[in-house]
């Protein structure tokens, strides 16, 4: 079949990977002038344990806390864009409520877990057989604050256990141990050690990914902003139609992966989607002390931060903005600064060589992506990934690829659907 995809960032350059391996003719249609310059720029470079990455299941995250204090970060906060209510807010109390309360692991956890560990072992399949390694570190470390937010995760550790994840529960001393630059003045109650965790540059994979595709076939045409698409009608296919061009170019089916962007592209087909989208921020600073940096990739829970060392550099990742995107919140910028000389000081030079990403995610409640038909003829979706895109973009373009083949997926189909909320 030909196949457009629209959209290359991680999940787009590993759906038309997928889908040539299975035969197909694979054409990617991306704005910008290269790959993975969108979401996929800035993303954290944690990949497991996928449950854990901050702002990805509601009520998981810590209970919104005042923004009065001078500085600090508003883990949820409406942009200075934002008009709409607090929702957003409460929806996120209740869901945190109903998962302290159920005694079962929840489906959707479960499987999102499932999902990014079958991505994972088909990413590392894929980097052993290219003889390349995008800066990848194995073994994770969520840092807790207090043991109340031990307790708040227990929903998570019990479908991380479903899911087949380990972890070693280990104190203040015990992660210093295997910390060792971890700031002295730092306070904490001790953390979550997973030694199959993993950690990556998601930007370099997708780099590496797009000159395998193109080996394989698959072409690229960047620089080619989607305007509309089409959904396949009597006696006409799927069509793209791209900024400057009078006619459209046709195809046998579309796979949108564009992520927040989807929202307009599939409005004027009458299709909403559940989903809304959430603005963080990326830090990129050059290493500057090798003994002073992290060993493993780590989430601080309490500040809903990731901190990954990446080849020669820092990254911190964290915030998160409700509405429309705005100017950076330079509060947020200086909190993440000061947070990062608390848990690895001198780790980072921060006087020069330093970048600032600014991006959107596309983010469901339930956490799991929007994966497979649209319920539009020809089209399929492969959106909603949240701050996860790069750590599933292998197992959710595999999964698309069995489910336009008809064939069964190794989770079940019905927690993914597009169509789930109703």
């Amino acid at each position: 079949m030909n196949i457009a995809i629209v959209g290359a960032g991680s999940t787009g350059v590993s759906t038309a990977y997928a889908l040539a391996l299975e035969g197909h003719e694979v054409t990617v249609y991306e704005q910008r002038s290269t790959v993975a310059e969108e979401a996929s720029f800035g993303h954290a470079g944690w990949q497991t344990p996928a449950l854990l990455q901050p702002w990805t299941i509601f009520g998981l995250d810590p209970a919104t806390r005042s923004t009065a204090l001078p500085g600090r970060q508003a883990l949820l906060r409406p942009g200075p864009a934002w008009h709409g209510d607090w929702s957003e807010r409460w929806q996120r109390r209740q869901a945190g409520r109903r998962l302290r309360k159920t005694t079962d692991a929840a489906p959707a956890l479960v499987a999102l877990e499932q999902l990014a560990a079958h991505s994972l072992q088909l990413q590392q399949a894929q980097w052993q057989q290219w003889e390349l390694d995008p800066e990848s570190l194995r073994g994770s470390l969520v840092l807790l604050g207090t043991e109340a937010e031990r307790e708040r995760l227990q929903p998570a550790l019990q479908a991380l256990s479903e899911a087949g994840s380990t972890w070693e529960p280990l104190d203040a001393t015990q992660t210093r141990q295997m910390e060792p630059a971890l700031g002295e003045e730092l306070e904490f109650a001790g953390a979550l050690f997973f030694p199959e965790g993993a950690s990556a540059n998601g930007r370099l994979a997708t780099l590496m990914q797009r000159q395998a595709a193109q080996a394989m076939g698959v072409h690229f045409e960047m620089q080619h902003a989607v305007t509309q698409v089409h959904a396949a009608a009597k006696g006409r296919p799927t069509q793209v139609w791209l900024r400057g061009q009078d006619m459209p170019r046709s195809h046998g089916a579309i796979v949108i992966c564009t992520g927040a962007e989807a929202t307009s592209l599939l409005a004027p087909l009458g299709l909403r989607l559940p989903a809304r989208p959430l603005h963080g921020y990326g830090i990129n600073a050059p290493l500057r002390e090798e003994s002073y940096a992290p060993r493993h990739a780590i989430v601080d829970w309490s500040e809903q931060l990731t901190l990954t060392r990446l080849g020669q550099r820092i990254r911190l990742a964290a915030g998160a903005e409700l509405g429309r995107r705005a100017p950076p919140h330079e509060a947020t910028l200086q909190r993440m600064y000061h947070r990062l000389n608390m848990l690895f000081p001198g780790s980072a030079a921060l006087s020069a060589g330093v970048q600032v990403w600014h991006g959107t995610r596309l983010c469901t409640t339930d956490g799991l992506p929007l994966l497979g038909a649209s319920g539009l003829p020809g089209i399929w979706l492969n959106l909603g990934h949240g701050g996860s895109g790069a750590a599933m973009a292998q197992g959710c373009a595999a999964v698309l690829a069995d489910l336009m083949g008809q064939r069964p997926t190794p989770i079940d189909s019905l927690l993914i659907d597009p169509r789930r909320f109703g």
